[in-house]
């Protein structure tokens, strides 16, 4: 083994970049044992092999340089245990924010992919896995009001309720024949949520498509409607309708893009 080595030398030894060992030198956290004064090369030894891995440890799991250098001129081991256990917390913090993001992008990435390959004009049934969902608190009407004005006033208690508004939001009306009364304005507002505690229960829902604003529906409910006679559906249950296509992928809002459904069953007829 040699007594000194170049900086290109000690990066392999090291699996420290060369540019990075340079770096620590300027900000004078590490440096080498010995400068050429002929040509200002760097030479490092290989006892500093211990120093630069406890830097880069430390650095690694994102303790700042500046206390980095502070723990290399004196350190014990209850005061290290401290710091990582304070850096744990953090990135416990870190880590929930991580799956909360990736839980978002999943629900509007299934949405936007579900609406490419829709036929809008067809009404047909699905099978539907149980999901987690939040209901919102019951939506009040002033006269004149439609989906909007309940959507923006619930917006403004978002961190007393603990809504993550970043999910996609649809309408919640209590069953088939209040969304018929009033198909523009939702019982409810609910999100695509994962850790809601209630659940859209698994089953057969006869599923159809609009283009329009929030609560616009369009011919949607009678073409809901004739679908269910001319099959002899029962419907049960409340009725949900998603946006595939909202502000978040199309700018012009009479593009959104409406998933309505509701659970059905085939009617029992009596026999003779």
């Amino acid at each position: 083994m040699k007594d000194l080595y170049t900086v290109q030398e000690f990066s392999k030894l090291s699996g420290v970049e060369a540019s990075k060992l340079r770096f620590y030198d300027d900000i004078g956290l590490f440096s080498p044992v010995k400068r050429d004064p002929a040509n200002n090369y760097r030479y490092y030894s290989l006892v500093q092999l211990l120093t630069i891995n406890f830097i880069s440890v430390l650095a690694e799991l994102g303790l700042p340089l500046k206390k980095i250098a502070e723990l290399k001129e004196d350190r014990e081991p209850e005061e290290l245990l401290a710091l990582l256990e304070k850096r744990e917390r953090l990135l416990d913090m870190e880590l929930r924010s991580l799956r909360l993001r990736s839980s978002i992008i999943h629900a509007r990435q299934e949405l936007i992919r579900h609406g490419m390959k829709v036929d809008e004009n067809e009404v047909r049934i699905e099978h539907r896995e149980e999901r987690a969902i939040i209901i919102w608190p019951r939506n009040e009407y002033e006269e004149g009001d439609s989906f909007i004005e309940p959507l923006a006033s619930f917006v403004n208690q978002v961190d007393e309720l603990r809504v993550d508004l970043n999910f996609p939001v649809g309408g919640y009306w209590d069953n088939y024949k209040a969304f018929l009364n009033e198909p523009g304005r939702p019982d409810h507002f609910f999100s695509l949520d994962p850790t809601g505690p209630r659940l859209r229960r698994e089953g057969d829902y006869l599923v159809a498509y609009c283009r329009g604003y929030y609560g616009e529906m369009g011919d949607l409910p009678d073409r809901m409607t004739e679908y269910i006679k001319e099959h002899s559906l029962i419907v049960s249950g409340p009725f949900y309708v998603s946006y595939l296509y909202d502000e978040i992928c199309v700018k012009d809002h009479n593009q959104f893009l409406a998933q309505a459904s509701v659970a059905v069953s085939k009617s029992r007829r009596r026999r003779h």
